[in-house]
């Protein structure tokens, strides 16, 4: 897991409109690197937001990304993670719930990749949704395409409207397709198939190689629906029918 080229300009791009309050987490601990072929790429991002640092001033010695976080204003990121072998904070397997001590704790949460790796989605969506405090933000990036055999699923937009709009009542402020190779193709934005009426028509429309999808969801005051998440092109012909 990491902090790519690509992540790192979402990264750039949310510490110039948005600051976390109180604590802050990752779900595994992020590395970060610079990739020499975009270098010029973190620099534009960084002038793009308004920050006069170079693209080295947010890397630690280690190849964690700790420093990234702090410098770009996002907090003192604590780790979440499965096993100890990479000093996590905090010990969770996140297919079982959290304790109740982590709830409504943390107004930043970032996944890079790790969800993909969790056989327990459903569970894996809620632990992140109660460790949201109200007006908390979850960034995450898993696989969308081109990452077969990487972890153990790729994900469908449909995901992020269905269980973060309907049943967490969560606002969601992004849900795009971005390539991993910055420069390769635009985003692309998905709308929410509850609203356009019809659901994603995508063939031919993505991109050859690994594509992320990238959200960005604000937890509510609202409070999470009970039972299952339907999806949303169901449930609308269900209520027309």
């Amino acid at each position: 897991m990491g902090v790519d080229c690509t992540l790192f300009q979402q990264l750039v791009d949310l510490s110039a409109r948005f600051r976390p309050s109180g604590r802050s987490l990752m779900l595994g601990r992020q590395g970060f690197r610079i990739e020499p072929p975009f270098a010029k790429s973190y620099e534009k991002s960084l002038r793009r937001a308004g920050i006069e640092e170079k693209r080295f001033h947010f890397v630690q010695e280690d190849g964690y990304s700790e420093t990234l976080f702090r410098n770009l204003g996002l907090g003192e990121i604590e780790t979440m993670d499965y096993a100890p072998y990479e000093g996590p904070v905090i010990q969770q397997d996140l297919n079982e719930p959290v304790p109740k001590s982590l709830h409504n704790q943390f107004g930043f949460i970032f996944d890079g990749g790790t969800i993909e790796h969790v056989f327990n989605v459903p569970q894996a969506l809620e632990n992140v949704y109660n460790m949201l405090k109200p007006g908390g933000r979850f960034v995450s990036a898993n696989g969308m395409n081109g990452w077969v055999g990487h972890g153990m699923y790729q994900f469908s937009p449909e995901l992020v409207w269905t269980f973060w709009k309907r049943k967490c009542q969560c606002l969601v402020h992004i849900c795009a397709g971005i390539h991993k190779i910055p420069g390769t193709a635009k985003p692309l934005n998905f709308p929410d198939a509850a609203e356009t009426g019809r659901r994603l028509r995508l063939k031919g429309k993505i991109p050859e190689g690994r594509m992320y999808l990238h959200y960005e969801v604000e937890k509510t005051t609202a409070k999470a629906r009970t039972g299952s998440a339907l999806q949303s092109d169901y449930e609308l012909k269900w209520a027309t029918a």
